[in-house]
Parts: structure tokens; sequence; C-alpha cells
């Protein structure tokens, strides 16, 4: 296991914790810098690049395997992205290499490292715990059809990037990021603040470097909201575009798999290798008829392709809710995208946002702040993980851990170390009330639930689905949305809708970036590879300083936790 930044041991309930060394700031000047991989400029390139380099016989995947594990090394003590490493990584790559000098590439990916976030099962020498000490040597049946379509595609499983502990599940108030396997992790823009999750290490771990791509899972924002975190682009699917078998569940509803790549191309080139119909996920069957035969890379396009689009910006659901030097610099990179050619027809609001959208901040219970469990997401969710997650942990073996109540026994048990009550570990400081608040629902689907259900699933399918018809302009390619605004990501999770985050600025206070997302309905990931691919297209050749920019460090060698839930203009 790689070391993370606090080393924990276990040791009769109680946590030993070793700070991280005095680090200068004169450090973060080498953290952005790359070696030479085999005399090959590998930082930032991309997967296309890496590809070009093996084919010339410039590197080997091996030798590019090799690379990215010692720069996981050099960052680790610093960000945390990588919870294990793969004892076979090297072993995979040169069978790669092997059949690459047979004339065998299997695909886009082929030799290319990648990283999961580790609620993703692989059968293979690493663990699959959720980041909780509970599941800890447990084995699973399987890899996971996501790890076994990208092992069909030739990449290269490095190892399991961290994340928040059950995916965010476990406590409603926490430490993003942290999780007591993992322990924290951290986003190299602003080393002392909310990295974004769940998927916190995936994304850390592209946007630094570590890996072309890498997966995450959603069910909630945690695709959506690391990567504009970090810089990156974040590809959230359709639930059902993406097998959930073999993945630590949370909402059978909600659930679903993406991916991350510092560019549109690489999120869509991992996309293609994971997508598709699997028979233990009969979700997926919803695809048929609705995806390209070719593939998703297919799309991928200019900034010509603005000239005949039409984007619709939902003003009172989401853009009034943006802090106001956030709102200008994404309304700058609005003008450049209607100068292309695009045009953008303002107000195409979420259909009844007044009552779906919550006018203070995400909250997935929102439903029952307004007096309304019945109309709220989290009642549903509540009720899904406890019974999702005991199916799941029923196929495991060497563990005894078989239920939401075996996880809550298990934490009281390891009481520091698991956060087991309120402000006992510093990371959890509303202790496993989540685990608690499923266990009370004993998993019963009640009317209450299936109520909840039908008004979170109807209301906020019908609310995109309206804003995309327009009056006036009939159909619209997409919603332009503030993806750093949490209802923006919310209300596309409870519809099961694709989003996708592109970088768009960093804040000039707290050095933290935020993206510009791109809204559809069920199955539309099409269109959105298009556009998505498109405007970032435009922000190259345009030389906007609205895009991707690389980490500053701020905060390097605080080593705070919990870390700090800010948020931008506070």
């Amino acid at each position: 296991m790689i070391p993370s930044i606090w080393t924990t041991e276990l040791d009769e309930n109680r946590v030993i914790r070793y700070p991280l060394e005095n680090i200068t700031v004169n450090a973060a000047k080498t953290l952005n810098a790359l070696d030479l991989c085999n005399g090959v400029v590998i930082e930032e390139a991309t997967i296309d690049q890496l590809q070009n380099f093996m084919s010339d016989g410039k590197l080997t995947s091996v030798q590019l395997t090799a690379c990215y594990i010692y720069w996981v090394f050099h960052v680790e003590r610093f960000i945390n992205p990588v919870l294990q490493l793969n004892p076979d990584a090297l072993l995979v790559a040169k069978k790669a290499d092997a059949e690459r000098a047979t004339g065998r590439v299997r695909s886009r990916l082929h030799g290319i490292p990648f990283l999961a976030k580790d609620n993703i099962a692989s059968k293979d020498r690493l663990q699959t715990t959720a980041g909780s000490l509970a599941l800890v040597g447990s084995i699973v049946p399987r890899d996971a059809f996501v790890v076994a379509q990208l092992r069909k595609a030739g990449a290269v499983l490095i190892g399991k990037a961290t994340l928040s502990e059950w995916a965010d599940m476990r406590s409603n108030v926490y430490s993003e990021g942290y999780s007591a396997t993992g322990g924290q992790a951290r986003s190299s823009y602003n080393l002392t603040v909310n990295p974004g999750g769940s998927s916190s290490g995936s994304a850390i771990a592209v946007a630094n470097n570590v890996v072309p791509f890498a997966l995450g899972t959603e069910t909630d924002g945690s695709i959506i909201n690391p990567a504009e975190r970090n810089a990156i682009v974040g590809l959230k699917p359709t639930v059902g575009l993406t097998s959930r078998a073999g993945v630590v569940p949370e909402s059978v509803h909600q659930d679903t798999v993406g991916t991350f790549g510092r560019t549109v191309q690489d999120a869509v080139y991992a996309l293609d290798a994971i997508y598709g119909v699997d028979t233990r996920d009969n979700y997926t069957s919803a695809q048929i008829g609705k995806t390209p035969p070719e593939g998703y890379a297919a799309w991928l396009s200019n900034r010509t392709a603005l000239q005949v689009s039409k984007f619709g910006l939902p003003w009172q659901s989401f853009w009034v809710h943006t802090d106001p030097e956030q709102q200008s610099i994404l309304l700058e990179l609005v003008r450049l995208i209607r100068d292309a050619g695009a045009a953008i027809i303002n107000n195409t609001e979420i259909t009844n946002y007044q009552t779906l959208v919550s006018p203070d901040s995400w909250n997935w219970d929102y439903g029952s702040t307004r007096g309304r469990p019945n109309e709220s997401e989290y009642t549903y969710v509540k009720v899904d993980f406890y019974n999702n997650l005991q199916a799941y942990l029923s196929e495991l073996k060497n563990t005894t851990i078989r239920s939401v109540a075996d996880i809550v026994r298990f934490n009281n048990d390891h009481a520091y170390a698991e956060g087991a009550k309120p402000n006992l570990n510093p990371a959890f400081a509303s202790g496993q009330d989540g685990l608690l608040a499923s266990l009370a629902t004993k998993g019963k689907m009640n009317e209450t639930y299936w109520q909840a259900l039908d008004f979170c699933q109807s209301s906020t399918r019908k609310g995109i689905d309206d804003a995309l018809h327009h009056f006036s302009f009939g159909k619209l390619d997409a919603l332009l949305v503030p993806p750093d605004v949490g209802q923006t990501y919310q209300i596309a999770a409870q519809a099961g809708y694709p989003m996708i985050t592109i970088p768009a600025g960093v804040h000039s206070k707290s050095g933290m970036p935020f993206g510009l997302a791109l809204m559809g309905t069920a199955f539309a990931e099409a269109g959105l590879v298009k556009y998505a691919s498109a405007i970032e297209d435009l922000q190259m050749v345009s030389g906007t300083q609205y895009r991707r920019s690389r980490p500053r460090w701020l905060g390097l060698g605080v080593n705070n936790v919990p870390v700090d839930t800010q948020c931008f203009g506070c």
C-alpha cells in the first residue's frame, strides 16, 4: 500500500499519526516538472502522443508504466492520489509490449496506464476497500465489468485511487477526499481546501500527470465535482451507459462509472472502452439502439462545430448562484463561444426550479429541508445503499462484513480510525451518521421511498428536457452550466442524465479551478462530446486564459484534516 500523507496504524482503537515533514514552498517549482521518460517528454502528453511514442519505438509500455510509478512516489506524500499500486503492473505492461511487437495493438489504450477508484473491483493482487478498513482483506469474485473492458483494450491498471470513504455515504459532515485506508487526498492547486470528491484521487492523479486517464464513479457529483476542482475533463455518463457490476454501490438508480482525462479526447477514449451492455447490470440494456455504432470518439470535433450550435443558459436555476468573479470569467468564455458562431439562449430554466433547486447549496435532502421527505433524493438513496450494498457484499470472500449493520459494528470496534462517533476522528465530524441513517431504514421500500424516487426522477427529467426544448429556438444542443454550483450536477444525478465538464478558469483568491459543464438528456453523450471538444479546441486556438492551467501548489506543507470546506469568493 502506498503510504498516505498520514500513515495510519490501527492499535486498540487508536490512530498513530506521523506528520508530513517540513516542506519549503520552493519545492513546488519541481512538482509540476515530470522527468523525461527514456528521453521523451510525457508531461501533459495525450494518449495519442503516448501511442505515437510507443509505435515509433521511442518508448515501451514498461518504460511508460515505470515512469508513471516513479512519479507517483514523487508526488504521493504531498497530494496522496494513489491508495495502492498494482505489484503486477510492469508484467501487464510487458505483455502489452510483446503483443505490440507481433503487430497486435488492441485499441487506442493499448499499453496505456490508468487508475481505478478504490470502489471498483479488480480481480488481481489489488484490494477493493471503498476506503474502509472493514473491507481490507476481502476478495472480490471478478473484475468489475469496466475494468475487464479496459484489460481487453490492452490498458495497464497501475493501481487504485484514493477516495472519500464509502463514496461519501458514511457521513454527512466529513473531510472530502479522506478515507481510513487512504488518508487525505489533496488538490495540488490548493492543498488546504476541499479537493472535490468522492472520486478525489482519480481526478488529482490525472491533473498531476500520474496517469493519462482514470475511472471514477458518481451518484451525485462525484465525477463532475473533483474534475472541475482539479482543472481536468470529467465525463459522467447516463445511468445505464456503463455497467456498475463489480462496483461498490450507493444507489442503483443514480450510480454510474465515468472517466477523467486532461483532454476531452482522452476521457472519451476511455469511455469508448468501458461502455456497453452487461448481463450483470440490467440497466445497461436501456442503451440498446441509443449509442453510436462507431463509438463516441467519432464525435470529437473542433471549433467549427460551434457555428451551428445552440446552447441554453439556465440562469435563474443555476447561474445566479455563482460568485461574481467566477460568473464573470465563465461569461467571458460564453461570449467566446457565441463569437465562434453559437447561439446562446438565456433563461432556459429547469421546469419548477423554484421547488427542485436548493437556493443555498448542494443538498441531497432538500425535500426534507422543505418538509417533504417524499420529495427528497436522500430518502431513496439511503434505502438503496442498504439493499444494494448487501447484494455486493454477499459475493465477497474472506470477510464477515455482509451488511450496513456489520460496517457500523466494525466502526464502533475501531472507533477512532473509523470515526464512529462525532468529532472522534477529525475527518468525520458527524461520525458515521450516513451509515446510521441507512441502517435505520432497514432497506424498506415503502410508500415514501417510491414517492421520493418518482418525484425526483420525473421532475428533474422533465425539468432538463423542457429546458432543452425552447419555444422559439427549438431543440437545443446542450445546457451550459457552472458545475461549481453543486445544484447543477445534483439535478442531472437525480435524472440519471449525462454531464461533461471542461476546465474554465481559476479563482484568484483560493487558487482553485472551476469548470464549464454541458448538460444533456438521456444518452446524449455523442452531442456533449461533440460540443465539449469544440469548446476545448476554441480555448486552445483562441489563446484565452480561461482553460486548463497547471497547479500552483498553494498551501504546500500545511497538513490540515479536515480540509477547509472552501467555496469560491468566500
